[in-house]
């Protein structure tokens, strides 16, 4: 699992656009803390926000605001989420290329799934806190999936077993304190892969590559976040197979609506020793 290191800031205070992604996802800049006693001037570590670009064949299909690092992993991940992509195998990355202005992907796909892509005709500009709020149309927005197949449940300690690990897997959030992650754990609560981002939807689709590129079974386990569960977080869950997202903070009425239809369970405000189930209860084992 790839670990963010720090680097040296330069003398000058300017910000470049041009980041060498061997910065794995930090930069130092100079600030001044204001406190009661007086000013104090030091170096800062913040997270890394780039515009990143999924070209697909050479047409540019989403710009996705977005932390750079682990980027094989968030290609794959949102090809397959997406359903740009039905599996890893149809899905070659060509290359990434730092620009001066943010990051290219370079993608190839079958022929009938770039004419697939090419109908949608989706060119969105996604911020770093929304995922699917470029999309031109509702169908798209909400495009409808099959069920989740796993029969898989687990136990509600597993579940806060997989909660409480996951800050030990936030390694970039540790230093810069402003990055999301998405962690997933067997059914008794081991994570075995978390990623990082700055956008929730990223670091979840960053998972879900990393899951595929690795041959690891979605079915097998459960989805933590370090977010609230929306829509979109529900939908990618689901698009991956994975029957469960658990996440730290609150759900959405559409993430539960949709949950419901396509079998992912979902467990919210995972704090403190507790959780609340809000949708497909029969997901997690609960005394009889």
């Amino acid at each position: 699992m790839d670990h963010a290191t720090a680097f040296t800031a330069p003398a000058s205070p300017a910000l470049s656009l041009a980041h060498p992604l061997s910065h794995r996802g930090m930069r130092q800049v100079p600030a001044t803390v204001c406190t009661g006693s007086g000013i104090d001037r030091r170096v800062e570590t913040i997270v890394d926000e780039l515009p990143v670009g999924l070209v697909y064949a050479g047409d540019l299909f989403a710009v996705m605001l977005a932390t750079p690092t682990d980027l094989e992993d968030f290609a794959t991940g949102f090809s397959l989420s997406e359903g740009i992509a039905g599996t890893p195998d149809e899905l070659a990355i060509t290359g990434v290329d730092e620009l001066a202005d943010g990051v290219r992907i370079r993608m190839e796909l079958p022929v009938e799934r770039l004419a697939a892509l090419l109908r949608r005709k989706r060119n969105l500009m996604g911020g770093s806190g929304c995922g699917r709020c470029g999309t031109d149309s509702f169908a798209e927005t909400l495009r409808p999936l099959d069920p989740v197949r796993s029969t898989a449940r687990f136990a509600p300690e597993s579940i806060r077993r997989a909660m409480a690990a996951l800050p030990s897997g936030q390694s970039l959030n540790r230093q810069t304190g402003a990055v999301h992650a998405a962690g997933f754990a067997r059914p008794d609560g081991d994570l075995v892969a978390v990623r990082e981002d700055v956008g929730r939807h990223n670091a979840l689709d960053k998972l879900i590559g990393a899951l595929a590129r690795a041959g690891i079974d979605p079915a097998d386990g459960f989805v933590v976040v370090s977010s609230r569960c929306s829509f979109e977080m529900v939908h990618k869950t689901a698009a991956a197979g994975i029957p469960l997202i658990a996440a730290i903070s609150a759900p959405t009425s559409l993430c539960v609506g949709f949950a419901a239809t396509v079998g992912v369970g979902v467990v919210a405000y995972v704090r403190e020793g507790r959780f609340t189930v809000y949708a497909v209860p029969s997901r997690v084992l609960t005394p009889a």
